[in-house]
């Protein structure tokens, strides 16, 4: 269960009360997933699956696709989904020790967060808000149910996923069905969109999945980083050892494939397998970081953390402003270019984070969120003692 000494006061988290380990992972997880939306935000949803259908013109642009694909991709978003697990947990403890309805006011906080995705996706179809806001129904109804049966129940529906990419897959050998905007470059066309389905079905899944999972991973205490060292070396030796090589698997199958439709969709299913154990690894990983002396980068990403609503959203304004509209027709834009952009953001977010909240006691846009949630005023500017 929760360590609920921490959660007793009514109002903004204290500074000395906070579970550190929570802001640190969120935060290298809210820039980790800039690394693979950037891509979208450029090139579209092909590139960012098929490293063959757009922005890998060098071998530095290769080695940068191979990369993310094999580092990056659905590991940071499976650790802030694991965290957006944890917090509704965090949160509805929190409501309930201070006598509030946490069901009602975690309905009333997730319809917020749709409004909010609703009108993120009307500028990038790539949110991840909408997901969130929906599996916290399903959260709330399985809330009760013991750590293990949470976690498990997690792995099986963050599994059905690979059936939506098999029925994908089986889409595209069986039909005659466009790839373009999906797998190949182009617009996907106004007839072939069926093939969206199983798509945004599996992505849901997994979003739903991990969301569950952590849950019960942090009811464990898993996440508060009080565990022994050691558990945490072997979560992170084991899940690494296990998740990398599946997600390079899948990079080598559908390179030796020459990137055909034919691997589409089942080329994915390693590096999906491969996302739990990768995501707890660099989890682990983290709290033992967060569990070592402090540190100016340290500080400055728990910051990053506290306010990962505000860069997340930040992020796709930045990436739409830039890449998306001054750079739409510039052909001179790779992947090596659009990781340089990522950096410029990481420093932008890493800095302005910390610089915020030393003046203000919340994210401009948890702020909103939190005023909205109690529909009532809540406190935002620092006081200076």
């Amino acid at each position: 269960m929760a360590d609920n000494s921490q959660i007793t006061e009514p109002g903004p988290v204290r500074e000395n009360a906070r579970i550190t380990s929570l802001d640190l992972i969120r935060g290298v997880a809210v820039l980790g997933i800039l690394l693979m939306n950037a891509v979208s935000f450029k090139f579209g949803d092909a590139p960012y699956f098929n490293l063959n259908a757009g922005g890998s013109e060098s071998w530095l642009d290769w080695s940068v696709g191979i990369f993310g694909e094999i580092v990056v991709d659905q590991k940071f978003m499976g650790l802030f989904s694991l965290l957006f697990g944890a917090g509704m947990i965090l949160f509805i403890d929190r409501a309930s020790i201070k006598g509030r309805r946490p069901v009602l006011l975690n309905l009333w906080r997730n319809g917020l967060l749709l409004g909010i995705g609703i009108l993120h996706i009307m500028l990038w179809d790539g949110d991840v808000l909408i997901v969130y806001a929906i599996s916290s129904v399903f959260l709330i109804a399985l809330r009760k149910l013991p750590n293990r049966a949470l976690i498990a129940i997690g792995a099986v529906v963050f599994a059905l996923s690979m059936g939506a990419e098999l029925i994908a897959q089986n889409i595209a050998e069986t039909t005659d069905a466009s790839l373009a905007g999906i797998w190949n470059p182009g617009e996907t066309p106004a007839d072939e969109e069926d093939i969206w389905t199983p798509l945004l079905t599996g992505y849901f899944l997994r979003g739903l999945g991990m969301i569950l999972i952590g849950a019960g991973l942090y009811r464990t205490g898993f996440m508060n980083g009080k565990m022994p060292a050691k558990i945490y070396q072997q979560t992170a030796l084991i899940g690494l050892a296990i998740g990398l090589p599946l997600a390079t698997v899948g990079v080598i199958i559908t390179a030796l494939n020459d990137y055909s439709r034919d691997v589409a969709f089942i080329g994915q299913i390693p590096n999906t397998i491969g996302t739990i154990p990768a995501s707890l690894g660099y989890m682990s990983l983290i709290i033992l970081w967060n569990n070592r002396a402090g540190n100016w980068l340290k500080e400055h990403l728990r910051a990053v953390g506290r306010m990962a609503l505000t860069n997340y959203l930040t992020q796709t304004l930045l990436g739409v402003l830039v890449l998306t509209t001054l750079l739409a027709d510039a052909d001179f834009v790779n992947r090596s270019l659009v990781l340089a952009f990522v950096l410029a953001v990481w420093v932008l977010q890493i800095w302005w984070s910390q610089a915020w909240l030393n003046r203000f006691l919340f994210g401009p846009a948890e702020w909103l969120w939190r005023v909205a949630t109690y529909r009532s005023g809540q406190p935002f500017v620092r006081r200076r003692d």
